[in-house]
């Protein structure tokens, strides 16, 4: 007889019950199991998991502290420390014969945390996945519940877009799925980028040389970087002059300014100083009367709450920030900070976002505010509304703002950092501002026309005058140095006049001027003109602008992007090979196709397949078509102090640095030193450009330590004319001498050291 404990995975003893009633077989029973002889026992039930509590994941520590603090006992709350998977480092990870599956895996570093959070997943009643409420964090949470194996009955997709008690309530009383569409559109950026990057990079590697890198995104922002610099160098000033009059009333010792505007009809043409030459004595010998006098008033309506692009700007023009530092400061904002509640408090909505709409509840709030604090007199009678100015906006987004007007700045400024307050303070005034009233302005303008003349010359002057402080009384918008901007000052008319008085030419100023080339892009300017052209979308504005300066295509100098000699060669190869593909509207045309797919109008395969279409044969082209371009090592002009070789530039992994020639067998290295052609006013020596470690670029003698001159202002060549001290740039229009104080103009400087 076959022994029955043969059948049995168990370690207690089977006991005779009896004999079967039909085959007069024996029967045993091991536990509540019976069966017959030398049968096998059927699989072991596995033991019921007895679940208990609620899972909440999140991306990072400090969001997890802070959503943890407002939902109390019951919930467990994890951070899964950004994306759990990703396509392979180390292969396209992309099937391109298979319909353009991806490969993910989860990397190494993230091994112990999906652990962690499967574990916890398994015991939990329910697992409510609250990541960022974009597409990046619909990915993120798809990634989470395929990487941790969740069962799809017990996850929930929750989504907020402020860190504070009512919005989370809220949030976890309306709950749901994770979108599938939003997760294709990531998903389909994703293998976008890298069918573009993998590719185009190992090319730039092959025919330029290492440490390279290709984009989808960045290589356009590259491209506008450099022709604007190329429109920057192929620009030509052309001369043209204004003459500003002075006029008075006869028998008044008061006068007005105003400038020539018409001659017969026309715009003035005073391209030299002969036309102006031949023109005065003209005009001197003319009579003119008051031709009208018109009085006014002007509106100007506040700005609206920030959106990721605009905050960006604003940052970068009023603060100094670079876009990638904004956006860390404002994670912090977002995520939460102790303000003295007991617990991390969210002082900002979520911050990557292109719509200007704003809860009920805190508008509210705000207009509640701006009554008691400023009076009535500032409240609009309803509130104020703002179209986004970017298509295809997520308008179920929020603008920017604060999630309490109370927590106002300077309450709660000592829990912050010097740069977190800066940045909540201008996030505060911007949306407080954007609830207010307009700013009324008393207009005024004059026109002066010629009497008995050969020709008929006009002159015009306008101004106005601040009538009612409305919003600007909270926050004013901040433009670069050179936007093209007209300001009208203030104009004071003598009292009494009419139109029709006589006004007699008191004195004629020429002034002669130049035109100015296209200013270049600062990171500002530069998302500006990203955001127009539709190109990235909020999360990527900042790593693109990042990325183009960290692989050394760009360098930013008093805020201004300037492309580098790698810039101008990795550009105009990828121009010459990719040209449709790497071309704004192009990169336009995909972001409208990515939002179609996140929409469900459109599968995610089909686009990758239109793109592969067109891609495959123009990188089959230039791998075969394209030289390799052998670049000269740039020689430094001094030998090796071990081995006596040339010493060279290389590029590494943090920029540019010194190396033997001779290398691997000398491994001499330096750092390298960028000088500027100024010399050091203290002892002479070249002086350099340097960085700090966080990337901020700073001037000083390339004999440190021992001369400590530097400077965060780039010093120029030329002496200051007062003292003979080193000059520094203080703003592209003005000179600052370090030693004296004194401010120059720039072009009076420019055109002194060119003699």
């Amino acid at each position: 007889m076959q022994n029955p404990q043969a059948g049995f995975n168990s370690r207690s003893t089977p006991v005779t019950t009896g004999t079967c009633k039909v085959c007069d077989t024996k029967l045993y029973r091991m536990g509540r199991t019976e069966m017959h002889e030398g049968m096998v026992a059927p699989p072991r039930v596995k033991k019921e998991i007895k679940r208990k509590g609620k899972l909440v994941i999140v991306e990072s520590p400090a969001k997890a502290r802070t959503v943890g603090n407002f939902l109390g006992k019951g919930y467990t709350v994890r951070a899964s420390v950004g994306h759990v998977r990703d396509l392979l480092r180390s292969q396209l990870s992309v099937d391109v014969e298979n319909n353009f599956q991806p490969k993910y895996r989860i990397p190494n570093e993230k091994r112990v945390i999906v652990k962690e959070l499967k574990a916890e997943a398994i015991k939990a009643e329910e697992v409510f996945l609250a990541t960022d409420p974009d597409r990046e964090g619909e990915a993120i949470a798809w990634h989470l519940m395929e990487a941790a194996e969740l069962d799809e009955e017990r996850v929930k997709r929750v989504v907020f877009h402020e860190i504070t008690k009512p919005a989370i309530e809220a949030a976890f009383s309306n709950t749901r799925n994770i979108d599938s569409d939003l997760v294709d559109a990531q998903q389909a950026r994703r293998i976008l980028d890298r069918l573009v990057g993998y590719n185009l990079t190992p090319l730039l590697w092959e025919k330029v040389r290492g440490r390279l890198s290709a984009g989808r995104v960045q290589s356009v922002a590259l491209r506008l970087v450099v022709e604007r610099e190329r429109e920057v160098e192929a620009f030509i000033p052309q001369e043209y002059w204004s003459i500003d009059a002075e006029f008075k009333p006869l028998d008044r010792s008061e006068s007005f300014c105003a400038k020539l505007s018409k001659i017969d009809g026309s715009d003035p043409v005073l391209s030299k100083l002969e036309d102006v030459e031949k023109l005065l004595p003209r005009l001197k010998e003319t009579k003119y009367t008051i031709g009208a006098i018109k009085k006014g008033r002007r509106t100007r309506k506040p700005y609206a709450p920030f959106i990721t692009s605009t905050l960006q700007q604003q940052a970068s023009r009023q603060l100094g920030f670079t876009a990638k530092r904004t956006m860390r400061v404002a994670q912090q904002l977002y995520e939460g900070i102790d303000i003295g509640n007991g617990g991390q408090t969210g002082l900002i909505t979520y911050m990557r976002t292109d719509s200007t709409n704003v809860s009920p509840v805190a508008l509210k709030e705000v207009r509640k505010y701006i009554t008691d604090t400023h009076g009535k007199e500032f409240l609009p009678e309803k509130e104020n509304t703002y179209k986004t100015k970017v298509t295809k906006a997520q308008q179920a987004h929020e603008a920017i703002r604060p999630t309490s007007t109370m927590n106002l700045p300077e309450k709660i400024k000592s829990f912050l950092k010097p740069e977190q307050f800066k940045l909540y303070r201008l996030i505060w005034r911007r949306f407080v501002a954007s609830q207010m009233r307009a700013a009324i302005y008393a207009t005024v303008s004059i026109v002066v026309n010629s009497e008995n003349a050969e020709n008929d010359y006009q002159f015009r002057a306008s101004g106005s005058e601040l009538f009612f402080a409305g919003f600007l009384v909270l926050y004013e918008e901040a433009t670069d140095e050179d936007a093209n901007e007209k300001k009208n000052g203030k104009l004071k008319l003598p009292k009494g006049l009419e139109k029709g008085n006589t006004v007699e030419l008191f004195k004629l100023s020429p002034a002669q001027h130049f035109t100015q080339p296209p200013p270049r892009f600062t990171e500002a300017s530069l998302i500006q003109t990203l955001e127009e052209f539709g190109i990235g979308r909020p999360s990527t504005y900042a790593p693109t602008i990042s990325t183009i300066q960290a692989r050394g295509y760009v360098e930013r100098e008093n805020k201004r992007l300037i492309p580098t000699e790698t810039g101008f060669l990795v550009n105009d190869l990828l121009i010459e090979y990719f040209p449709d593909i790497l071309g704004v509207n192009f990169t336009a045309r995909m972001e409208e196709d990515l939002d179609e797919i996140a929409h469900g109008r459109r599968k995610w395969n089909d686009l990758i397949a239109d793109f592969y279409k067109d891609f495959e044969p123009k990188l089959i082209h230039a791998q075969k078509e394209m030289p390799e371009i052998k670049t000269e090592p740039e020689k430094i002009g001094r030998n090796c102090p071990k081995c006596g070789n040339e010493l060279i530039v290389k590029w590494g992994r943090f920029g540019k640095f010194i190396s033997c020639s001779n290398y691997p067998e000398c491994k001499h290295t330096e750092p390298f030193l960028e000088k500027i052609g100024v010399t050091c006013p203290k002892d002479g020596g070249d002086i350099v450009l340097r960085k700090t470690r966080k990337g901020r670029i700073f001037y000083g003698c390339e004999n440190y330590p021992n001369c400590d001159f530097t400077s965060w202002k780039k010093p120029v060549k030329a002496s200051c004319p007062a003292c003979g001290g080193i000059l520094v740039t203080k703003n592209r229009k003005e000179f600052l001498c370090l030693a004296c104080d004194e401010v120059f103009a720039s072009e009076n400087i420019i055109n002194e050291e060119a003699a």
